[in-house]
């Protein structure tokens, strides 16, 4: 038991140890199959047409027409600039190139007129001939505000993963910050970059959460057990296959998504299940038939190691079935619900009996009928 206890808690511990190799981001496009027709289309068009996610700016002028300004321009230009030389973007729409195409639409389309008018007024004309010549229906609102003091700036980004859409868009933040005036400030938008944090949210504190309840299922099982050492025994089997599952996790696949982070949850119950098990057999052989240490593990897995090995079975054969999903949030819940509860079943067989004999090596009677006779 010694070599056992040794050898499958060094294991498990070296397998934890690539739980840091996740990296906590979701590709939402890869949440499907590449057999699903509508994931195809979407690579085709993001490797031929243009980008997978839209982020946006609404970026002020400070004052009702400011966006006739040439300095607006100009700084809305340079933005504009900077963030095409970026690798995660593909496109930028600017309400700067409708001027520059504009003016020189103006000048005979003469390739020299293509920049920005130098006056406000000139601007401010082009803009009213652009509105007037809109087809019957159409406006300008989807591009500037009512009042013309802010233009909408479009960002089309490549698939990329929910960690740069957080980093482009801090990086883009920041160099408005730096390089135009305060009343230009804006913070980028959009259903994918609201979903980027989300996701990063919910990770998180899913994370934080799960590992408060294991502590707190392990306080319950001090008061239920009647015995600290028991309920500290019991944190190791019940934290450790979550642990494993996301060191080989991180060791063969390396995203952790938002799906992937509610499996600690989704888990927990089956695991803490079969630990609360084991350990509530263990100490009634202990309390009630004065049972040593060895016999009375020895007692607990003739009674429950069946019922474990055949609930454990049957619920990894289901959610492995849910594994093959073309869906990646059900393939990876699937998948790492089967890896967490193959490794819950594998501690309490191997490593749990062992750490028992190890840590709660009190051999003598602890029944309340020999405690009232001496012992």
């Amino acid at each position: 038991r010694r070599r056992l206890l040794w050898s499958v808690g060094g294991g498990s511990v070296l397998i934890a140890a690539f739980l840091p190799l996740n990296v906590l981001e979701d590709r939402f496009i890869e949440y499907l199959d590449e057999s699903i027709p509508l994931r195809a289309d979407t690579d085709f068009a993001v490797e031929h047409l243009t980008g997978a996610y839209l982020m946006e700016f609404s970026v002020p002028a400070g004052e009702p027409g400011g966006i006739s300004e040439p300095k607006y321009l100009e700084r809305l230009e340079n933005f504009s600039n900077w963030l095409r030389n970026q690798p995660e973007i593909d496109h930028v729409t600017s309400f700067a190139d409708i001027m520059k195409r504009l003016n020189k639409s103006m000048h005979g389309d003469e390739a020299q007129w293509y920049r920005l008018p130098e006056r406000r007024d000139l601007a401010a004309q082009y803009l009213l001939l652009y509105e007037m010549s809109l087809p019957y229906g159409l406006d300008l609102n989807a591009q500037i505000n009512v009042d013309k003091s802010a233009t909408r700036l479009l960002v089309m980004l490549e698939n990329i993963p929910t960690t740069r859409m957080r980093d482009i868009k801090n990086r883009a933040e920041d160099w408005l910050r730096d390089n135009a005036p305060p009343e230009m400030m804006s913070e980028g938008s959009g259903p994918a970059i609201m979903f980027a944090y989300i996701s990063h949210r919910n990770i998180q504190t899913m994370f934080l959460g799960t590992g408060f309840a294991f502590v707190l299922i392990s306080a319950i099982l001090v008061l239920t057990l009647h015995s600290v050492r028991l309920g500290l025994i019991s944190l190791i089997p019940n934290i450790l296959p979550a642990l494993i599952t996301f060191g080989l996790w991180g060791l063969f696949v390396g995203q952790v998504g938002l799906a992937a982070a509610a499996i600690m949850a989704t888990t927990m119950g089956l695991v803490v299940d079969d630990t609360v098990h084991v350990l509530s057999i263990y100490n009634r052989a202990r309390r009630e038939h004065c049972l040593g240490t060895h016999d009375a593990v020895r007692f607990c897995y003739a009674h429950v190691g069946k019922a474990l090995v055949v609930t454990t079975a049957v619920l990894v054969a289901g959610f492995g079935i849910l594994g093959t999903s073309n869906f990646g949030v059900n393939a990876d819940q699937g998948q790492l619900t089967a890896i967490a509860l193959t490794a819950a079943l594998t501690l309490d067989f191997l490593l749990l009996p062992a750490l028992l004999m190890r840590l709660d090596e009190e051999h003598a009677c602890r029944c309340a009928t020999c405690d009232a006779a001496g012992g």
